[in-house]
């Protein structure tokens, strides 16, 4: 059954928004929340928890991507959260060196 058509964007700049935002814009998000955790937590742990949860949470933000109205929101929401989570990943460090 295909898609009712008053749900599809319009635009072929909208869909490659949304489309690159699920993409790279998710695992961007995902990976800097993840090397947050790293420098605030136990590395060992984070790690081997990232290899369940980071797929889990690339796809959820994937699909978040596609219930938005504008891709263009949703890259800078996702560009905003990548930069907060290095910045927690940057302050991590700085706190809590590795030695």
């Amino acid at each position: 059954m295909p898609a009712n058509k008053k749900y599809l964007s319009k635009s072929p700049w909208q869909r490659f928004a949304k489309i690159s935002a699920g993409f790279l814009g998710g695992y961007l998000v995902t990976m800097s929340f993840h090397l947050a955790l790293t420098a605030w937590a136990d590395s060992t742990t984070v790690i081997i928890t990232a290899a369940f949860s980071a797929f889990i949470m690339w796809a959820v933000l994937f699909v978040v991507s596609f219930l938005a109205k504008n891709g263009w929101k949703i890259w800078g929401i996702y560009i905003a959260l990548t930069i907060v989570f290095s910045t927690l990943m940057y302050l991590g460090d700085l706190y809590n060196p590795i030695v």
